[in-house]
């Protein structure tokens, strides 16, 4: 999985989203479109669009979606810190992806929602309806959920919608059946800790579980890294410790379930966890 999937376009022309603190919002106020290219270097987390990271092997997409202030067209965008791209050409994108491959499936986690009312939900649960119909799965007790159910039923989306507007739609997943704690830390020692208790406490049935291999810039790190921006102070230079973690990983109830990671073309994150799933058919073999 992405950690922030679709922060590979963020719009240095669009307003501040509507959940940055005043201190960011004076920030930009007072110096403008350079304010908005230093946050892009730490706010973007991926330089791979919807289609590449597809392509790559990412099968889960960590959404995020905000309105617009002021927005005559009461749009729904992607948006981390700045706006990203409208919510429905992303949608139509994976799309695009899954009508090529009938037999790919996807996880779709809207787990952040900002400035949307009533109608905003409304919209984004449509706008779902229209893109994708029959092909989401409707919500059903986790651990029945295979890939020959998928395949029988021609379901190849799953939506989880972290809002209790998940609770009247079908073929919303509750977001609590997608927990992924998170570390908030810029110490991969700690983060490895935190990755390591968590899978140790996590549900062994009736959920999803994501591990975030994802470190967290503290504000004096972006003060100290202005310049640089996230993947080359923080991401690159702890890659390999999280990389080691992810490799003697297994998979399973007691196990890691879904990985994400920022920039997730780095090193060989992408083959590395595809790979962990053949340990899960030798797990199997020794069994019987």
């Amino acid at each position: 999985g992405s950690h922030d999937s679709f922060s590979f376009y963020i719009d240095e022309a669009s307003p501040v989203g509507p959940e940055q603190p005043e201190t960011v919002q004076n920030f930009v106020s007072v110096f403008g479109t350079v304010a908005k290219k230093l946050m892009r270097k730490w706010l973007a987390t991926q330089t791979m669009n919807f289609t590449s990271q597809l392509g790559a092997g990412i099968r889960y997409f960590d959404l995020r979606i905000s309105t617009k202030p002021r927005d005559p067209d009461n749009e729904l965008y992607f948006a981390h810190g700045l706006f990203s791209a409208k919510v429905n050409e992303g949608l139509e994108e994976i799309n695009a992806f899954l009508a090529d491959h009938p037999k790919e499936v996807i996880f779709l986690d809207f787990n952040h929602f900002y400035g949307m009312q009533k109608c905003h939900h409304e919209k984004l649960v449509q706008m779902l309806k229209d893109t994708y119909g029959n092909k989401m799965c409707p919500a059903i007790f986790a651990h029945e959920v295979s890939l020959q159910y998928l395949w029988e039923k021609e379901h190849q989306v799953l939506v989880f919608y972290h809002s209790p507007v998940a609770l009247e739609v079908p073929f919303l997943w509750p977001g609590q059946m997608m927990p992924a704690p998170w570390a908030n830390t810029t110490d991969p020692e700690k983060l490895i800790q935190f990755l390591q208790s968590s899978i140790t406490e996590r549900r062994k049935k009736g959920s999803f579980f994501i591990s975030q291999v994802v470190l967290t810039p503290k504000a004096s790190t972006v003060v100290k890294g202005v310049a640089s921006g996230l993947r080359e102070t923080i991401t690159e230079r702890a890659l390999p410790a999280m990389m080691q973690w992810v490799r003697t990983q297994k998979p399973g109830e007691s196990g890691v379930n879904i990985i994400t990671a920022d920039f997730v073309e780095l090193g060989d994150f992408i083959s590395t966890v595809i790979k962990l799933n053949y340990a899960l058919d030798e797990g199997e073999d020794d069994t019987t």
